[in-house]
């Protein structure tokens, strides 16, 4: 199935010259229902390799590149390319065109006194909490650093069960056309 089949299609004078085209509507939106993306049991996490795009996991989880969009649509990626973890390569061009200095301090964090105070494995900082520098025991994070938290946890994604992919499917479509 195109991601776009189902979409609305109207005649539009993109240049304002009074030569209408046929054109989809791509202000079109889905959002799965939080419900749905918060039952653990229809997914599978994964953590996309480095260089490996939507329409490769999509070929690899369902056997054909076609349901990329499925897999988007169930991460809530918007962007396909700074929304979906990028390739070794481009991160390196990313932070070098980001920042001046990409190994300058990004910010000072602590651990947690209170609450959690360990993170649930190598991704999870959220017993860090940002702080000055002059704070007593603060660490440094540069920027490549918190970029590559940032990738990291974009790395780790969702996947639908095929074995639901059918009943997700019929459900876009239906909401699509409402």
């Amino acid at each position: 199935m195109s991601y776009f089949r189902n979409f609305e299609r109207g005649l539009y004078d993109i240049k304002g010259n009074g030569n209408r085209k046929l054109a989809i509507d791509l202000m079109t939106r889905v959002k799965v229902r939080s419900k749905v993306l918060d039952e653990v049991s229809l997914y599978d996490t994964y953590d996309v390799p480095s260089g490996e795009r939507p329409e490769t996991t999509s070929f690899k989880h369902f056997g054909t590149p076609n349901y990329h969009w499925v897999i988007l649509l169930t991460n809530n990626i918007t962007d396909a390319y700074y929304g979906w973890p990028l390739s070794d390569q481009d991160f390196e061009a990313y932070i070098t065109n980001k920042y001046t200095n990409p190994d300058g301090v990004h910010h000072y964090e602590i651990t947690q006194s209170s609450g959690k105070t360990t993170g649930d494995g190598p991704g999870d900082y959220s017993h860090i909490i940002e702080v000055n520098s002059t704070t007593t025991g603060a660490q440094s994070v540069s920027n490549r650093e918190y970029e590559q938290r940032l990738q990291d946890e974009k790395r780790q994604i969702k996947l639908l069960n095929p074995a639901y992919l059918s009943t997700f499917i019929e459900e876009f479509e239906k909401l699509i056309r409402e």
